[in-house]
């Protein structure tokens, strides 16, 4: 037999561990480590930079908060001394139904359809749900209908106020005072068009809000203190609009746009010496309470300041006016009309290709003359005539508390080596202005030559009753006293001797230009054929005006010149104004044959 060997161990076995399990140990301790580190880190996170979210978290499983809504301010028409209201804030009965305490739903929704005018499947519908506690059947019920559901007494059936805007004028300056809609995302309401919209800020006020604890199950928990913060409720707003004057200015507008088979038509009164607006009518117009119901969106638009259009011969005494600042012509001073000008290929003619020979400046206000204002602008000189259409208002915004406001368009006098741009500009071809526009610029001929901005708004009543007036705001003196007067009494002639005989009021010197002009094309040049604008604008009394009015009538059907149209409005409302005002006759009254 072989002897066996003894089984060595070497030195190094003896003392350490083998090289495969030394690795194995190394790596759990790195993973120790690492694992010890995230760990390390996450709480950092959560316990460190994430405070302050868990804290919130925190405070919303304990606190529910609420927002508080405020009362939009209401806004009022003046009425002499008081005023009179536009759009208030109206409670009206909202009809739901809570099904899980009805036993008869198809009886039920049998009584309440012929009421409340909801069909009855769709109350059915509505009420499917045995356990529903809350089903809206109709909004904003007419008082009558409310009454005969509560008469009813049916169990589930129950009536909910709610607040609503409402405006006592239905249609009454309601393209001014615009109203309110209920926005898609936010749910909140929202002022649309006019000074619903211009003012919505001011009218909406601050949202309030209160915070309470409470407990596991969400219930508030009564003892522990509230948090609110009021909700501030919006301004009153006091327009400068006369009720009873924007009344009757939109009842003689309608007459006329009804006589006439117009399209459209606008009246501005404003007060020359504060520039606050005393009524803004135009035609068509929608009804504020059911402005859901109007398909052409273009009736929300107010066209007396978003509307510009070229204005024709009512542009005339205005250039006048420049002339004789500048001391380059007189009342008398004469000129030879030949019945045309021709500059450059281009020949300008007066209306009608009439011709009038020998005349005085105040013949070609009274007669409209083209060539006569051309005459003027001529001696005048194109930079300072462009000058002067600045400083009177045009191609900017008068900055009138309203949305939407357009500037008008005076770019073609940009360049003053273009004589054909300022010709026609100088009797209201090739500009651009809105009937606001045209009022301020005539405001100020009617109050001694300086310009004041038009206003819309009366005064403000917050939350405190404390008022805050809106004064009237002088922009800058475009010409002298002495001009000013000049052209008053050159105005008075027109409608005593003029085109404008129709603005007559008898008794009362009545001052004014009429401007019958064409439509110009849209997206392309020229002038729509057959369509015209006649404008009147003039003031009384001439001697000290106290009113301004512009009378604008769109494409009437059975005349074609301002002064059968235009200017007969403008006398309609001036005698209304006069007598309103009690402003007492100065000339004699002609005794009715």
């Amino acid at each position: 037999m072989m002897a066996r060997r003894p089984l060595r161990v070497s030195g190094k076995a003896r003392g350490g561990l083998l090289p495969e399990s030394s690795g194995r140990l190394g790596v759990l301790l790195v993973l120790v480590f690492l694992l010890g580190g995230i760990v390390f880190i996450r709480l950092y996170v959560l316990q460190v930079l994430g405070e302050e979210q868990f804290q919130k978290m925190a405070v919303n499983q304990q606190e529910v908060s609420a927002d508080i809504v405020p009362e939009r301010g209401e806004i009022y028409f003046r009425e002499g001394d008081g005023t009179y209201p536009a759009a208030v804030n109206r409670e009206y009965p909202l009809l739901y139904v809570s099904p899980r305490e009805v036993d008869d739903i198809s009886a039920l929704a049998a009584a309440l359809s012929p009421i409340s005018g909801v069909p009855v499947e769709e109350i059915r519908s509505k009420c499917a749900d045995h356990n529903d506690p809350f089903e809206i059947i109709k909004k904003k019920l007419p008082d009558d209908e409310a009454q005969r559901i509560r008469s009813l007494d049916i169990p589930g059936v129950h009536l909910l106020p709610e607040k609503f805007r409402y405006y006592p004028g239905s249609g009454l300056a309601s393209q001014v005072v615009g109203f309110v809609s209920t926005d898609d995302k936010t749910q909140s309401e929202v002022g649309r068009y006019g000074v619903e919209s211009s003012l919505d800020e001011e009218l909406r006020g601050k949202v309030g809000h209160v915070i309470q604890s409470r407990d596991a199950a969400g219930r508030w928990i009564p003892t522990q203190d509230r948090e609110m913060v009021p909700a501030a409720p919006g301004a009153d707003v006091i327009l400068t609009i006369d009720h009873v004057v924007q009344n009757e200015t939109e009842r003689i507008l309608a007459g006329a746009m009804e006589k006439h088979q117009a399209t459209g038509g606008s009246v501005i009164v404003m007060e020359p010496s504060t520039g606050r607006i005393v009524a803004m009518a135009s035609s068509p117009t929608f009804d504020a309470n059911d402005y859901a119901g109007v398909e052409d969106y273009s009736r929300f638009m107010n066209p007396t300041v978003s509307q510009a259009y070229e204005p024709g011969s009512v542009m005339k005494p205005l250039t006048m006016a420049v002339g004789i600042e500048e001391g380059k012509v007189s009342p008398d001073t004469e000129y030879v009309d030949t019945g045309s000008v021709t500059l450059s290929g281009y020949t300008i003619h007066n209306a009608e290709d009439k011709v009038y020979g020998r005349s005085t400046m105040t013949k070609v206000l009274d007669d409209s003359i083209n060539t006569g204002v051309i005459f003027v602008e001529k001696l005048v000189g194109n930079s300072r005539f462009k000058d002067y259409m600045g400083r009177f208002g045009f191609g900017q915004k008068t900055g009138v508390e309203l949305p939407a406001e357009l500037s008008g368009n005076i770019s073609n006098l940009s360049d003053p080596r273009r004589d054909l741009e300022f010709y026609t500009a100088s009797f209201g071809q090739g500009v651009t202005t809105t009937p606001l526009q045209l009022v301020e610029a005539y405001g100020a001929l009617a109050n001694h030559g300086v310009l004041m901005k038009p206003q819309i708004i009366d005064r403000y009543i917050r939350g405190d009753e404390a008022e805050e007036e809106v004064l009237p705001s002088e922009i800058r003196r475009v010409v002298s006293d002495e001009t000013a007067g000049t052209l008053g009494d050159m105005l008075e002639s027109v409608v005593l001797n003029g085109h404008g005989k129709q603005a007559a009021v008898p008794g009362y010197r009545v001052g004014g230009k009429t401007g019958t002009a064409q439509v110009a094309k849209q997206g392309g040049g020229g002038y729509e054929e057959g369509l015209s604008i006649g404008t009147f604008v003039g003031y009384a009394p001439i001697d000290d005006p106290k009113y301004v009015v512009l009378a604008k009538i769109d494409n009437p059907k059975d005349v074609v010149w301002a002064e059968s149209s235009a200017a007969p409005m403008f006398g309609d409302v001036m005698k209304f104004l006069l007598s309103y005002a009690k402003i007492e006759p100065t000339m004699p009254i002609p005794e009715k044959k």
